[in-house]
């Protein structure tokens, strides 16, 4: 029986659902969502480590919830291959869900190739065709969208709590890892086996577009490979988590 009607106020229905998944492990409020919000859960990977962790603990343990990625058309051929490595190891198929080609010829016959380079709009048009328009398909029609966000990953998602509302897609969101560091999760990565992006290996520690992204050097913040060209002041998201410049076109 599906039980995701959402009628008391947001902030009493999280606090109450935090309470029905208080457990110890991951897996258990991963399966606990996955029937409470049957049908209607989602997982979105980039194959970033913290991603590649819950994957591994929704498909280990064969819990009903979907997984998708965006491929955007310009991620690294090392994304590819953990993509690929990781259907295999669990023989799984994760969706995938893509640009509209018609809006992204029209936008690169006018702006050209890299235009995002050139200023903060051009990026965010950018990042708004290839990500943002094609997350709002594949959540479409679900009720919590699990992602990987880990409270130290940025200023910006540093007071990040387990499940939050997002009024943007008007669903919840849950964030398995949010209290989660580093080291935490390369022992278990490490531990099974588990596929990941070798880029890793080399200080790409939040790997996004190739053409975006670049290793990170000692003492930068884990997102400074992202957008490195952008001022300091412009908060490094793409869209997904946070209200893009083009999010009402």
């Amino acid at each position: 029986m599906v039980q995701y009607e959402i009628e008391k106020p947001i902030k009493k229905y999280l606090s109450d659902l935090s309470k029905k998944i208080r457990s110890s492990f991951i897996e258990e409020k991963l399966r606990t969502l996955s029937e409470i919000f049957s049908g209607k859960i989602v997982f979105s990977t980039s194959f970033n480590i913290e991603d590649q962790l819950i994957s591994h603990f929704i498909l280990d343990r064969k819990i009903p919830i979907k997984i998708f990625t965006l491929d955007t058309g310009r991620i690294f051929k090392e994304t590819y291959k953990v993509w690929s490595d990781t259907n295999k190891f669990y023989n799984h198929s994760i969706s995938a869900y893509f640009p509209d080609p018609n809006r992204l010829e029209k936008f690169l016959s006018e702006k050209g190739p890299n235009s995002f380079y050139e200023n903060v709009k051009n990026r965010t048009k950018c990042c708004f065709l290839r990500k943002v328009e094609p997350l709002k398909r594949a959540l479409k029609g679900n009720l919590i969208w699990i992602t990987g966000l880990r409270s130290e990953h940025s200023i910006e998602r540093k007071e990040l709590n387990d499940l939050e509302w997002d009024a943007n897609y008007n669903l919840i969101k849950y964030h398995p890892l949010f209290d989660w560091n580093l080291k935490k999760i390369e022992k278990i990565i490490k531990k099974y086996n588990i596929p990941y992006n070798h880029l890793y290996n080399k200080g790409y520690l939040s790997i996004g577009c190739a053409p975006c992204t670049r290793s990170v050097k000692y003492g930068e913040n884990y997102r400074s490979g992202r957008w490195w060209w952008e001022s300091n002041s412009v908060k490094k998201e793409c869209g997904l988590h946070f209200k893009n410049l083009e999010s009402k076109k």
